[in-house]
């Protein structure tokens, strides 16, 4: 950081400005915030600054537009977080600018294949187009307070699959219930946004389509609003058409001097159009309600056009299917899968709306939760497009200055040759090698005994963890990414045996330098747990070490160092049973405490599903985590309000629960927990892909124990089959062995001969 300070030629016009204008010096500043951090080429990815940019510029149009007009009908997490009396609320005073940070949920819906994702917040509020603006729905009567969603605490909403992705929205009022049912479906080549309304009455009134200059993340502008008579719609802007079905009895516009159209109803209003210099522009059409006589409105917004896009028939295939006597549990994971099939339409989007773009880091755990379930070719397709992303000298740059990127990349392409049995894609191995490559030039140098010698350099990483600094994360997954680069140089044969053993040299010099630097670090904190650098303290940011355990498993299932970091960060780090991430997220983060869940699960420690449990009682009604959870609202209070990264984690976790592989070993129902056995009902995983072939596995529990039986279609030699059941000692099966019996205790004490054995095979 310190070093360019000393050569920008325009450092002294800077300096004069700052000076003029009665502002802080920004260059001594700066290097002062440097100073926090270890040295690095890259101070913050200009990336992050970029979304950071965006999303103040729009928290300061909130300031402007939201604390004097809160006469207004808002979204839901304005109505929370502006409201004195809530535990949402946040104060204004020296908030230049105003972001949602206490209710940061909402649900994408949308068709496989096609990058069009609406969204839809917890009160119905559906947002089309990305960053646009939004329909509301409301009902209205003459003496009687209004029915408008985002004012009320309690809504009944469920994410439905049948035959498309909709979110349903109930609500009920003192005088009237009304429904939203908010989906995406082809028409020819386009992909239609379609919300139906439905609305009941026990007096005349009106059901009100509104549409809004806002979204979930707060002011959207609309300068202009057309009526099309010959449609019965609005054209917003001159460019987008909303398109009703019946036309509506009655319509109104306002701008911003004359306030939100919702003060001016009921009214029938002459105008055809408004325009607003602010681009605060409302629009309103009202239907008709008789008194307890339902009507539906229909209301259809084209998002273009959708000739890749396919249909939810059959996309969710039987790969990867669970049946669990959790009902709960079961259509999380459910709802889960599609969530990674809908944000997969060709590059990998971690989430709908504010993460709406590509980092291989959330992408390499997405593309194993895919292939896990079957996905091969959305899968394949992602991948396919990792060399278009990798620079000319092998980085795989998604964010400058984070140094995790490449191991990840090389590590997901390992795993489609793992799971799916393929070979290594010719047309990947040249980015392989050169990604391989860049990892053994990045690495630092050996030559001295400091404890980051040898690690990958100073980077943001995975920025969660802290300032820049040499982390941990960053070098498991070089490790991970020069092992895979390796596998997969040994799998293309070819000549590729000397290239193959100089990565396989070159993991285990880094694993060598980070054990040699964790001994270090181990004699300064005085235990074996792992910090987020060699220069930290225990924190929170010692989340990124436990990657050597999940998923990359380079330390061993028990090894000390790895479950000693478990077990500070669930001393310190717990709130509501899941794991709170202080730096950065300030929230409770459903993927990081999986990650937890997944190292005691492959440990064999029954507090994996403590954390699966605290995880699912996270979830939003939808089924759908945010990236942090606020540990007081439950609402998303950082980065994307449906994160897939976490919907993958969850997958992957119940994939696990039932079997995971362990090396040369494939070990089966370890997360089963001990209360779904007891419920007396069959529990299975159908299909899955693993590293040895396809694999089904059915649990049958008995009046005496428990039978686990399996089926596969192994490629080469089968795997050795461990069994380890909740409360009973594991059990190695047999070879050609397709089941089990486990017996619980008083069924052995019973058996003839009295054997000690918890498991016997049939």
């Amino acid at each position: 950081m310190r070093h360019w300070t000393r050569w920008l030629p325009w450092r002294v016009l800077v300096q004069a400005s700052a000076k003029q204008y009665g502002l802080l010096d920004p260059i001594p500043l700066l290097a002062r915030l440097g100073r926090f951090a270890q040295p690095a080429s890259v101070l913050v990815p200009t990336e992050l600054l970029r979304s950071a940019v965006i999303l103040y510029a729009r928290g300061l149009m909130n300031s402007q537009a939201i604390q004097h007009n809160l006469d207004w009908v808002w979204p839901y997490w304005v109505v929370r977080q502006f409201n004195p009396t809530d535990e949402a609320f946040v104060p204004r005073a020296f908030s230049v600018t105003q972001i949602n940070v206490t209710n940061r949920n909402w649900t994408a819906i949308g068709l496989p294949d096609c990058d069009a994702f609406p969204i839809v917040d917890p009160r119905g509020l559906l947002t089309p187009f990305l960053d646009g603006w939004s329909l509301d729905v409301w009902l209205v009567a003459p003496g009687a307070p209004a029915l408008l969603p985002s004012q009320l605490r309690r809504v009944h909403q469920q994410l439905v699959w049948n035959g498309t992705l909709a979110v349903v929205t109930d609500t009920a009022g003192a005088w009237g219930t009304l429904r939203l049912e908010a989906e995406v479906v082809r028409e020819a080549d386009q992909a239609v946004c379609r919300l139906r309304a439905s609305g009941s009455a026990n007096r005349s009134g009106w059901l009100v389509l509104a549409l809004r200059p806002y979204n979930p993340e707060g002011v959207s502008f609309i300068p202009e609003i057309e009526w099309l008579p010959d449609k019965a719609g609005w054209k917003v802007d001159r460019a987008q058409e909303i398109l009703m079905d019946p036309a509506p009895d009655a319509h109104a516009f306002s701008d911003y001097r004359r306030g939100d159209v919702y003060r001016l109803l009921p009214v029938d209003d002459p105008a055809t159009s408004v325009r607003c210099e602010v681009g605060m522009a409302t629009a309103a059409v009202l239907f008709a309600l008789e008194p307890d006589t339902p009507r539906e409105v229909t209301a259809r917004v084209p998002l273009g056009p959708a000739k890749q896009a396919g249909s939810w028939q059959g996309v969710v295939t039987e790969h990867g299917t669970i049946q669990i006597p959790d009902a709960r549990m079961q259509r999380l994971y459910e709802a889960a899968v599609r969530s990674i099939i809908l944000h997969s339409p060709g590059p990998i989007y971690p989430g709908p709306y504010t993460y709406r773009r590509f980092w291989f880091r959330d992408a390499a755990y997405i593309v194993r939760a895919l292939l896990c379930v079957g996905q091969t070719q959305r899968a394949e397709r992602a991948l396919d497009l990792f060399p278009s992303k990798q620079t000319l000298d092998g980085y795989f740059l998604s964010q400058e200055g984070e140094w995790d990127s490449n191991g990840e990349a090389l590590w997901a392409m390992h795993q489609f040759s793992l799971l799916t049995g393929a070979p290594l894609k010719t047309a990947w191995w040249p980015s392989v090698a050169r990604g391989a490559r860049w990892l053994q030039r990045k690495r630092l140098s050996t030559a001295d005994e400091a404890p980051h010698a040898g690690l990958l350099p100073a980077g943001f990483s995975a920025e969660h963890l802290g300032p820049n600094d040499y982390y941990y994360w960053d070098d498991f997954w070089g490790v991970a990414g020069l092992r895979a680069a390796a596998a997969l140089a040994d799998l293309r044969g070819e000549g590729q045996q000397a290239e193959a053993e100089a990565f396989r040299q070159e993991a285990e010099a880094l694993l060598n330098c980070i054990t040699r630097s964790l001994r270090q670090t181990a004699q300064r904190l005085g235990r074996p747990a792992m910090p987020a650098s060699p220069y930290r303290r225990l924190d929170a940011g010692a989340i990124g070490s436990v990657a050597a355990g999940y998923p990359l498993q380079i330390f061993e299932a028990k090894d000390l160092r790895l479950l000693d970091t478990v077990d500070y960060l669930l001393a310190h780090s717990l709130i509501r049973g899941a794991f709170f991430q202080e730096i950065s997220h300030a929230g409770i983060n459903p993927y990081l405490t999986l990650h937890l869940a997944q190292v005691l699960l492959r440990a064999g420690d029954p507090r994996a599903f403590e954390l699966l449990t605290a995880v699912a009682d996270l979830a939003s009604p939808t089924g759908q985590w945010p990236e942090a959870v606020h540990p007081r609202t439950e609402g998303g209070c950082m980065g994307d309000g449906q994160h897939i990264w976490a919907a993958a984690e969850w997958v992957l976790m119940i994939r696990n629960s039932f079997l995971f592989e362990e090396g040369d070993r494939l070990i089966l129902c370890a997360g089963l927990p001990r209360h779904w056995l007891q419920a007396g009902e069959p529990l299975a995983i159908h299909q899955a892909p693993t590293h040895f072939g396809i694999v089904s596995v059915t649990v049958q529990p008995t009046s005496r124990g428990t039978t686990v039986s399996w089926n596969a279609a192994w490629r080469g030699t089968p795997p050795q089959i461990e069994v380890r059941l909740a409360g009973q000692a594991p059990v190695t099966a047999r070879a050609n062995q397709t089941s089990v019996e486990c017996l619980e205790a008083a069924a052995l004490s019973g058996a003839s001969g009295g054997g000690s054995e918890r498991g016997r095979a049939p």
